[in-house]
This record gives structure tokens, sequence and C-alpha cells, in this order.
């Protein structure tokens, strides 16, 4: 299934599409605020696997867990105060966040099993968190490469090379940004992991 969606002001019926699919177990793709995610249900098992699967990857290798804002976020991050005012001041926006991973024994041990960091993401993206919040819960999500993790922001490219493996494609036209900027928040002071979209004198 592909649907068109506007960016700025997404229609509900689409929003509300995708979050049932999310909850019954489908693996959609969606526009960020930097590049094409895809993504599932943190809490759905068989959806994970399938993301595994299709992005061919290791389930030790990391994704991020997509928020709409951090208010329940010591559900699967211990984040300490100097933490927390970083992440409030950049959010939303292009960063991801590394911390020490929470129990989150509610969660399939597919996703937890010796996991000791969890990524944490809160796109500026209306469509993004919209979809967050009408699903109630974490999105697992990684960015949509090629097998030699060539990112993948054209539309047309994607639902050519998507449409049999994933449940729903949600398109908001070509996307050039570039991926997230990824933060270590796991010691004392800020790490940058990988430098993206985000301003990473912000981090100062």
């Amino acid at each position: 299934m592909v649907i068109k969606i506007h960016t700025e002001n997404p229609e509900p019926r689409h929003i509300t599409n995708a979050a049932q699919m999310l909850r019954a177990g489908g693996v959609i793709i969606y526009p960020t605020d930097t590049v094409y995610g895809i993504g599932c249900s943190i809490e759905d098992k068989n959806a994970i696997e399938k993301i595994y699967l299709i992005k061919r990857q290791r389930e030790d290798k990391p994704f991020s867990f997509v928020c709409s804002d951090l208010k329940h976020i010591s559900e699967y991050a211990h984040v300490s105060n100097p933490a927390f005012k970083i992440m409030k001041r950049l959010i939303p926006g292009p960063y991801t966040f590394i911390l020490p991973a929470a129990k989150m024994k509610h969660l399939p041990k597919i996703l937890v099993s010796k996991r000791k960091t969890v990524g944490i993401r809160v796109p500026d993206s209306t469509i993004t968190l919209a979809i967050v919040r009408e699903l109630g819960h974490p999105i697992l999500s990684t960015s949509v490469t090629t097998e030699s993790a060539e990112l993948l922001n054209d539309p047309e490219s994607i639902i050519a090379k998507f449409r049999n493996s994933v449940d729903m494609i949600i398109t908001g036209g070509v996307l050039t940004s570039e991926p997230s900027t990824v933060v270590d928040l796991t010691n004392e002071e800020p790490e940058i992991v990988r430098e993206g979209a985000g301003d990473a004198s912000m981090l100062a």
C-alpha cells in the first residue's frame, strides 16, 4: 500500500491508517525530518524480526526508538540530569541520542536481549510525531538504504525496491537531508558518534 501524504498538514485518516497498520504488526516506510525510515511497533516481535530480515541486519546492531516526546523516556533508557537537559534543548530535531538502556522487560526479548544502550530519536517531523502519538508508544526504526548502505530518499526508488517487502509506504516527496547526528550521552560529556543533519555546535 502506497500513501501520498501532506508533509505539513498530514491527513488524519492517513495517520490513523499508519498507526493501525503498526498496531496490527505491519512494517511501514515513512518520511522523517532527515531521511526516510523503515519502522514497526517496538512491541511486536514478528514485525521486529521482519525488519531485521528486510535490512539483513544482525540483531545486535542498533536501531532507534522513535518517540513523540520525552514523557515516558525512563521506560526505555536511564537518563542523567545533564543528558536530559541536552535532549530537551535539541528535540524535536535531527538527533539520535545514545543512552544506557533500561530493563524494558515488557518488550520482546529480540529487542532487549544483551542491549546495553538504546538510541532515542524525536524527529522534527509532523508526520512522524503524529503517527507515534496515534500509536501510543515508540516505533523501532532505521534508515531506508540499499544493501550497500546507500540512502534512498526518492519515493519512486523506495517504492520500486520495497513495495513487496513492507506493508505500507508513506511518501512525502524527495528528501535531501543527511541522516541524524548521533550523540553518545552514556558518559559525563556528550560525544558525537556520527555527524549528520544536526548542528554539532548546539551541544556546547
